[in-house]
């Protein structure tokens, strides 16, 4: 009677077995190949769990390929944690099924629970207390495993074993199927989507569309991060930061910001590494801290928590872009490569179209700065002035020409120091380019810095594309600032450093530029009062006073006047078309009798003026503003005080101004003060606008 059970015992079994051979015949993916198990195995082994493995490529990790959805080790927060974590294959479990024949079993019991793995330490809190695991047989290596768990001891006993043998090749078949199904998916997954970024990268236009492209890819395709990308400069040797995702970095800032604001170049041991490669890397971080190179990288991946650091050059043709880094501890190099060669030209031609924008640029600014060479009619031929002051002038200028010495051009306003400065400039090595000129006064105080230096797109608010600053433009040239005096203390610092250093960083960028410009400053200003004044630095001036030139008033030049005069009816007789040559002797000698405070200035503007209302070949009336008559009557002592007396020349001149205090011909140019001074001053007398309008 028990050998009738026996046979029928086995025949049942026979039977689920071919069962599940036939089912297994015909599973396409993983859900339905843990459905056979669990609802045929069970049908003749008792156990509570299974688990199904899989090899990675280099076979030094294991991960869960199968998951039962009935186990009770679900219910604990590191289930996930447990399900996608790899394992060494040297656990003390792994290795020992892997180098049998035949299924391994294993007392739950007998282990260091606190030790195992993560898998292991939930299915023994969820009971279990017995194991059989079998490497499952495959063509070339053993890459698939199954794990059963039971609560109970004594539940795989030698017919378990048998069954396990007995249905392991049908298993690997099917597992293995199913693998290489999941990776023929994956591979046209990755192929479309390559061809997918191809087209989405051809659309990239900015930094901006091309940030939000990598990022899309990568979270789709690797499900991973962009750390850095960082470009060549133009030099050949600097790696500047280019794009990153911040928010990898919110817990290591402080070495974040060390990393990224230090001068990095391709020599160095990673980014050599890297540039020499033609195929992706990946940097395991404890061999290369055993190794001793670039502690300060060692440190700041090894506070990311990270085992391996995954790195491509970023290469068009045979020609190096930058280098692309990402953290994380797997990626498929394949894909990364695909990504890395799309990403390449992007950047590539992004850059071209920044270089294109901003010679675009410069042409228009160049374009303007020669419309107002042609408005003002300024070159060195047309200096005119032959008396032993202005002999003077040529001779410091014919000095200094040849140099690249910064000069400093003092004197009043109108007395011609922007056509001193572009004659130093067209005698100079320099006269090839075009001589740049900013006027300190004329800037707001929040414009100055970027005027100069120039900001890179999203600096600030309005800040909408990249703006060349005017140092850029005047490389290997010269820059002309005038009405230094002007410049607001805190520009005067920046302007300092660059002087100083010869680079510059833009507005809200992180690239050093080496800039090398030959500067003229001019001022009608006492420079040395107001260094002691506070308003203006004396390292500044120590920096600027290389080499002075001061140019005389027109008062101290009376054989200049006339000749001037005629240059002046010349230009503007032309210019309106008309036919005047000269002036009457009496006209003649008002503009020699005029003490000409507006100096050049004041004459061209007069000139002008008086052409334009002149009816004859001949000037024969000039409207000079009115002097006060000189008294030739013995001094009075006046009865008023002294602060009477300052008051009323004070409202008088705002009067002559029309109230005009700072400024080019205001009155506190007219009174050689600075604007300051006189509203203190006009504060102090208490003077309202209703004493001077």
């Amino acid at each position: 009677m028990l050998g009738n059970e026996q046979l029928a015992e086995r025949e049942r079994i026979n039977e689920v077995l071919l069962e599940l051979s036939n089912r297994m015949v015909k599973v396409r993916n993983r859900k339905d190949l843990l459905h056979v198990i669990n609802s045929g195995l069970r049908k003749v082994i008792n156990f509570t769990a299974c688990v199904m493995t899989i090899l990675d490529d280099a076979h030094q990790t294991y991960n869960a390929f199968l998951t039962d959805p009935d186990s009770k080790s679900r219910d604990y927060d590191a289930y996930n944690e447990a399900i996608s974590t790899p394992y060494p294959v040297a656990d003390g479990i792994y290795d020992v099924a892997a180098s049998s024949d035949g299924p391994v079993l294993f007392d739950l019991r007998n282990f260091d629970v606190e030790h195992a793995p993560v898998w292991f330490k939930l299915h023994y809190a969820a009971g279990a207390r017995e194991m059989m695991i079998k490497a499952l047989p495959g063509e070339d290596t053993r890459r698939h495993s199954l794990i059963l768990f039971s609560d109970e001891t004594g539940t795989f006993d030698d017919c378990a074993v048998h069954i396990i043998e007995r249905i392991s090749s049908q298993l690997s078949t099917a597992a293995s199927n199913i693998t290489a199904n999941e990776d023929i998916l994956k591979r046209e997954s990755e192929k479309s989507f390559l061809l997918n970024f191809s087209q989405n990268i051809a659309a990239v236009r900015t930094k901006a569309d091309l940030e939000a492209a990598i990022s899309e890819a990568l979270q789709h395709l690797l499900s991973t991060r962009l750390a850095m990308i960082r470009i060549i400069e133009d030099d050949g040797k600097t790696l500047t930061p280019y794009l990153w995702d911040i928010s990898l970095f919110a817990n290591v800032m402080d070495l974040f910001d060390q990393l990224t604001n230090r001068t990095a170049t391709v020599d160095e041991y990673f980014f050599a590494q890297v540039l020499e490669s033609n195929e992706p890397i990946v940097i395991d971080i404890e061999a290369e801290e055993r190794k001793g190179n670039s502690p300060a990288y060692i440190t700041f991946w090894k506070r990311l928590g990270l085992k391996n650091v995954y790195a491509s050059a970023l290469r068009v043709g045979q020609q190096n872009v930058g280098t692309m880094f990402f953290l994380s501890d797997e990626l498929n190099l394949n894909v990364l490569k695909g990504l890395c060669a799309q990403i390449s030209i992007a950047i590539s031609n992004i850059r071209g179209n920044e270089k294109i924008l901003a010679y675009k640029q410069l042409l228009e600014l160049e374009n303007d700065q020669l419309k107002e060479q042609i408005r003002t009619i300024y070159n060195f031929s047309e200096i005119v002035g032959s008396g032993p002051e202005m002999q003077e002038v040529y001779h410091l200028m014919s000095l200094v020409a040849d140099s690249s010495s910064t000069v400093l051009l003092l004197g009043e306003t109108g007395t011609g120091k922007e056509l001193i400065a572009r004659a130093i400039h067209n005698a100079s090595p320099r006269k090839s380019k075009l001589m740049i000129k900013v006027n300190c006064a004329a800037l707001p105080a929040n414009l100055i810095e970027s005027e100069l230096f120039g900001h890179e797109r999203g600096a600030f608010t309005g800040a909408v594309e990249r703006r060349i600053g005017k140092f850029e433009l005047a490389h290997q040239s010269t820059l002309f600032l005038d009405e230094i005096g002007e410049m607001p203390l805190e520009a005067q610092v920046k302007l300092l450093r660059v002087l100083q250093e010869k680079e510059l960083e833009r507005i809200g960028g992180k690239t050093t530029i080496k800039v090398d410009v030959r500067i003229i400053a001019a001022t009608n200003r006492n420079l040395e009062e107001e260094v002691r004044a506070g308003r203006f630095r004396s390292d500044l001036y120590y920096r600027l006073n290389v080499f002075p030139i001061l140019l005389p008033p027109l008062r101290n030049r009376p054989d200049d006047i006339i000749p001037l005069a005629n240059f002046f009816v010349d230009r503007y007789s032309k210019n309106s078309g008309r036919k005047v040559s000269g002036f009457t002797p009496k006209v003649i000698q008002e503009l020699k009798a005029y003490s000409w405070p507006g100096n050049v200035r004041e004459l061209e503007h007069l000139i002008e003026r008086s052409v334009l209302l002149s009816n004859d070949v001949v000037i024969h009336e000039i409207h000079l503003p009115r002097q006060q008559p000189e008294d030739k009557a013995p001094p009075v002592l006046s009865t008023q005080t002294l602060s009477e007396v300052e008051r009323a020349y004070i409202i008088e001149v705002l009067r002559q101004f029309q109230g005009k205090i700072s400024g080019l011909d205001g009155a506190a140019e007219f009174l050689d003060i600075p604007a300051t001074t006189l509203h203190s001053k006009i504060k102090k007398l208490k003077i309202s606008k209703a004493d001077y309008f």
